[in-house]
């Protein structure tokens, strides 16, 4: 299998993308499927990662807007049903959810694609972009077995690493490497909150399987430095197991702040909101939403975030707010940055912790001139 750090070495990047240039290259290469008039959009991330969440949106409005597909059946693993499945859309093309979970650290996203690989050999399946990573050579083997045994796959990848193993393992799968799917909202209305900044840093860590310990919040020696993952702590909805309880808290704080009439605002009069009450199941698309206003609320209050997670980068590339981009426990955070982000002038991705407070400075008087 190839190693990432050699393979690194090799990768030369000529070309300097903008937000709205990587979502043109998404849309080339989406445009190469063939078209559908609808079809089940699978493995809808029913837990409250606003990462996937950005992913999930961002695939429905590019089918939905660009492709003009109807999403008939839309569900997550735990809640899949093959007889609804097959009452919806028929024989229609299957789309699994990208991400960051081809491999073996996230067993059940996997698990649950192999099956739908393996169940539905009728019909076109198509992974949308996900980053490959497999600790054990021997279940990337497994997984190439069961891809590459069927007639019609298409799995798009995020980024040159996964690419080069795609083309290796993956030999009877038709192969695109493409950005996330979050940036197919470059330049959608309400990314920009034209608020005051009030708290100078924040370190949005993650604290998972993901976690790189080299870049622990001790080892970045700034004062007042602010640190918190995705924000849920008002209704402890991150230590939460039950999804459906999250939700529920979620809607059920009703106190009257800036935070909460920001978000009815979100949810009733921004021009995007009134697509979901066409789809299948609207209110799962809505959650989705309303976790994207959460993000966005989060990041605008700070004139720099540093982050170890690759949406946290992708969201501030679309909000352009400057910051500092950390490695994750394995190659996903630099591999993308290589392939796409590198030339993105408010963002700097940094190996050395010791480098982070100078890098940091520097990238707040960056701030300050935009301001």
């Amino acid at each position: 299998m190839l190693d990432y750090y050699t393979f690194s070495l090799k990768t030369e990047n000529m070309t300097n993308f903008t937000p709205y240039q990587l979502k043109n290259i998404l849309h080339k290469a989406l445009g190469s499927l063939k078209a559908f008039e609808q079809c089940a959009l699978l493995d809808y991330p029913n837990y409250p990662n606003i990462g996937d969440h950005l992913i999930w949106l961002g695939e429905v409005f590019y089918l939905t807007d660009v492709l003009k597909a109807k999403i008939n059946y839309a569900t997550s693993a735990d809640n899949f049903s093959e007889i609804q499945m097959e009452k919806r859309i028929g024989k229609s093309p299957i789309l699994l959810q990208g991400g960051g979970n081809l491999g073996d650290i996230w067993d059940k996203h996997q698990n649950f694609r192999e099956y739908i690989i393996s169940r539905y050999q009728d019909r076109q399946i198509i992974i949308l972009p996900q980053t490959i990573y497999f600790a054990d050579p021997s279940n990337l083997i497994k997984t190439a077995t069961i891809f590459n045994a069927h007639p019609n796959l298409t799995l798009f990848v995020r980024d040159n690493y996964s690419y080069e193993i795609a083309l290796q393992y993956f030999r009877n799968c038709q192969v695109f490497n493409v950005p996330d799917m979050a940036f197919q909202m470059a330049g959608m209305p309400g990314l920009s909150f034209n608020y005051h900044r009030k708290h100078p840093i924040l370190y949005h860590c993650r604290d998972d399987k993901e976690y790189n310990p080299l870049f622990s919040p001790k080892s970045i020696n700034i004062p007042n430095l602010v640190i918190e993952d995705w924000n849920f702590q008002k209704n402890n909805m991150r230590d939460s197991k039950n999804f459906d309880s999250k939700w529920k808290g979620f809607q059920e704080e009703t106190t009257i702040t800036t935070e909460w009439i920001s978000r009815q605002i979100w949810k009733c009069f921004h021009p995007y909101s009134s697509k979901f009450y066409n789809f299948y199941d609207p209110f799962l698309h809505l959650r989705s939403w309303m976790y994207m206003h959460r993000g966005i609320y989060q990041f605008h209050q700070y004139r720099l975030i540093i982050t170890n997670r690759l949406h946290g980068h992708i969201l501030c590339v679309l909000m352009g707010i400057p910051h500092i981009f950390l490695p994750n426990s394995y190659h996903k955070n630099e591999a993308f940055y290589n392939t796409w982000t590198y030339s993105i002038p408010f963002c700097k991705f940094v190996k050395d912790s010791s480098k982070i407070k100078i890098v940091a400075e520097e990238l707040l008087n960056f701030s300050s001139e935009l301001n």
